[in-house]
């Protein structure tokens, strides 16, 4: 693989997250990145204890850009001022009447919901819902991940919200654009770092956190009371950070941990890993590319950039790194489309990816070019 950098970004405030919209042709160039930064204050700095510091406030902004894959060139669109981001997904537009919606959770324990204006070219914001969990001292809990799923009668998305306190939160956001609660249960002892929906399950998600534990959950259980627990997996050294449910292969799921190890499972049977990969750095982010699912971009927290082939259903393959970034690697996502450029005798074609990635202290973002030569799915 050969990696090229198109573009370098000066973000200003840390930056910690990356999401391409692939909604359409008509969006598919569009692209937010979140950042996260503490407010520098002298009172917290000259605290004798460490409760001023933990409890400064953490600022933030949603930037909104444009890449155009075939001449490069990239536009910054928008900068939104919220409070500190920790994670973004693009939902679905309702209707070809609606753009797409950026869903975003912040350090004040907020979700809120922004509409791509695709003759504007700018994110309005819809909806903001407050999770309502607070620590010992009156603090709002950050909100940590987030991940959605369309409801079985498609007149809702389903999302999924996971907090520094070890929560899981359930939510829906309406085709009538009302965002509210179903239900919280408590599950780790610590950070619940990451969350998923089972993508080949509406009833079944997942929940990852800094007390090693994965936890599976049934939501057939109810809403009013915490969703039965189907299973937990102790196979993590650290923190559960990150998790992908394959898009195109059921039953597996690919997670993240602070111990440095990209593992795949199968959901069935959790006693074993399927394989094992060390990616020599905290694994923070998974992405499989929409158009080739084997191809999945890791942000690996203390290292760099790397892209992993799942070969087989039981494979997993380094395939290439990107270092061009100097800091905690924290934000990643893939372009949706892929140029294909030649075809060999063998079978496989020439091809040209793009990626989104970003990483915290440097306030970088950078968007590449990778070049590879890729076998027919």
């Amino acid at each position: 693989m050969k990696f090229t950098t198109l573009h370098t970004e000066d973000t200003e405030y840390s930056a910690d997250s990356v999401e391409w919209c692939t909604q359409d042709e008509a969006h598919d160039g569009y692209f937010a990145c979140g950042t996260y930064q503490l407010v520098e204050s002298e009172e917290a700095e000259a605290a004798g204890d460490d409760a001023a510091k933990v409890n400064r406030p953490r600022k933030g902004r949603v930037y909104l850009y444009a890449f155009d894959r075939l001449n490069g060139d990239l536009d910054k669109l928008q900068s939104v001022e919220t409070a500190a981001i920790l994670d973004m997904k693009w939902l679905p537009a309702w209707s070809c009447d609606s753009g797409p919606l950026l869903a975003t959770v912040n350090a004040l324990g907020q979700i809120e919901i922004y509409e791509l204006l695709h003759a504007e070219r700018q994110l309005q914001k819809r909806t903001c819902l407050q999770l309502e969990t607070k620590t010992d001292n009156d603090v709002p809990a950050l909100a940590l991940a987030l991940d959605w799923q369309r409801s079985a009668d498609g007149d809702a998305v389903q999302l999924l919200v996971s907090d520094s306190l070890g929560n899981i939160h359930q939510l829906q956001y309406t085709v009538q654009g009302e965002l509210h609660k179903l239900s919280t249960w408590h599950a780790h002892g610590f950070e619940a770092w990451t969350c998923a929906f089972d993508r080949w399950s509406t009833q079944r998600v997942y929940s990852g956190g800094d007390d090693c534990l994965l936890h599976a959950y049934d939501l057939r259980s109810g809403m009013e009371e915490e969703p039965q627990r189907v299973w937990t997996n102790r196979a993590h050294g650290a923190g559960v950070t990150c998790l992908l449910s394959h898009p195109q292969h059921e039953h597996q799921l690919l997670t993240g941990s602070y111990d440095e190890h990209l593992r795949l499972f199968d959901t069935r049977a959790m006693k074993r890993t399927l394989a094992e990969l060390n990616l020599n750095g905290g694994i923070w982010r998974l992405k499989a590319h929409p158009q080739r699912s084997d191809l999945i971009l890791a942000a690996c927290m203390y290292t760099n950039f790397s892209i992993v082939q799942l070969a087989t259903s039981s494979d997993l393959n380094l395939l290439g790194t990107y270092d061009e970034h100097s800091s905690i690697c924290y934000g990643a996502d893939w372009s949706p489309n892929i140029n294909r450029l030649s075809v060999s005798n063998e079978g496989a074609f020439a091809s040209m990816l793009h990626m989104a990635t970003c990483s915290f202290y440097d306030h970088k973002l950078c968007v590449s070019s990778v070049e590879a030569n890729l076998k027919t799915s």
